[in-house]
């Protein structure tokens, strides 16, 4: 971005956070701190029977923090889960939330808090600074290197009935604080590395080629694309090492910084078309459309996509764009490839007649507003159909 873009008028949220090994263990402090009697702790069932867990709850014994535990939280969260964890925060009397795993919990306890703070149901608060009310105080320990929800102004729900998921974006929603620690991402299996880390990876890219870059978020963006794509394979191949581990969660929380400002795009519209169509995973799907969506993208950003590719070691000097598209194009398949995400949609058990009306759902996310290219219905069919 050129300097005189850089002096467009830009807005920067972020959250306090603390990262390094024993970070969780700050949870009861910062629950004492903002006065917090009695919590809610939000989790899901894989993180529920975990050390990580019980650290947690550890520090507010300790502080003889009293808690009720809502853990009915799915792989993508549906909007009957926020409103039943909110009734038993309203219930239950609670004054803060403490989440606790990945994408999904940070979002549930943040659909929790809205509609807490705000009555009503979840799905009115669709769209951008819907949100009047702040939340109730919210300290987020994030488990994956991916979703970074623990840093951003988003909520992703998925709204059944429409078979979609919905964003909520709001400054009310940034958490008070993220204990970022890299132990807790030492159980992940490594299906949910290569998924979660592909998906900060996807945030990062997306944010770099916005239409609401800054000269900020691309601070954040190149880094984070630096640091996911040269460690991501090592980790997933070595998944014990905690300095890798370390590494990857850096990544995750400058791509979080990056699209929490800058947005994203195309192919974050179309992941959630996907996850609330089929209740898919958002990573692979997003890992699966990232490479699609760069072609189609390309020419209306060659510069910025240029950058990325300088960023990830591709020599760029004295070959043409064409050339540069399809060596990028090619690396982030090979990264793919590395971290066994090979599969196509068709295998992840996308139909072609389901297109239309994924098409359609797409193009109705927010997200779509910030991709570098404008996108119809039918330009969105196609790249669906290249990915199937």
């Amino acid at each position: 971005m050129s300097f005189v873009n850089g002096l467009e008028l830009r807005k920067f949220v972020a959250p306090e956070f603390i990262f390094g090994v024993g970070a969780r263990r700050l949870a009861g402090q910062y629950a004492k701190n903002f006065g917090a009697k009695r919590v809610l702790l939000v989790t899901d069932s894989g993180v529920l029977g975990t050390t990580i867990f019980g650290d947690v709850v550890n520090t507010l014994e300790g502080l003889g923090i009293s808690y009720e535990i809502f853990s009915d939280v799915s792989e993508n969260p549906r909007e009957q889960e926020v409103m039943d964890g909110a009734n038993i925060y309203i219930q239950e009397k609670c004054e803060a939330i403490i989440a606790v795993g990945g994408g999904s919990p940070i979002d549930c306890a943040k659909g929790i808090g809205i509609v807490a703070s705000n009555g009503g149901h979840i799905l009115d608060y669709e769209g951008v600074d819907n949100v009047t009310l702040p939340i109730p105080p919210l300290v987020c320990i994030p488990t994956t290197s991916g979703a970074s929800a623990d840093v951003s102004q988003f909520a992703i729900i998925t709204d059944t009935s429409n078979q979609v998921k919905i964003a909520i974006v709001s400054k009310t929603v940034v958490p008070d604080v993220a204990l970022i620690d890299p132990q807790t991402l030492l159980t992940l299996s490594p299906y949910l590395t290569a998924c979660t880390c592909m998906d900060a990876f996807t945030h990062a890219i997306e944010a770099y080629v916005s239409n609401a870059s800054s000269p900020i978020t691309d601070l954040h963006a190149l880094e984070a694309i630096r640091y996911i794509y040269h460690n991501l394979s090592d980790t997933v191949a070595t998944p014990q090492d905690i300095t890798l581990r370390g590494k990857t969660m850096y990544g995750s929380l400058q791509a979080g910084l990056a699209f929490s400002n800058a947005i994203l795009g195309a192919v974050h519209a179309m992941a959630h078309s996907l996850g609330g169509f089929l209740d898919l995973p958002h990573g692979e799907c997003n890992a699966i459309l990232l490479p699609r969506v760069i072609e189609y993208n390309y020419d209306a950003a060659p510069t910025r996509y240029n950058d990325i590719a300088n960023a990830i070691g591709i020599r760029t000097d004295n070959i043409d764009n064409e050339q540069i598209k399809q060596q990028l194009i090619e690396s982030i398949e090979t990264l793919k490839s590395s971290v066994g995400l090979n599969r196509r949609l068709s295998e992840l058990g996308v139909k072609k007649e389901d297109i239309p009306h994924l098409a359609r759902k797409a193009s109705l996310d927010p997200c779509l507003h910030t991709n570098p290219r404008k996108a119809n219905i039918k330009d969105i069919e196609v790249i669906y159909e290249k990915a199937l």
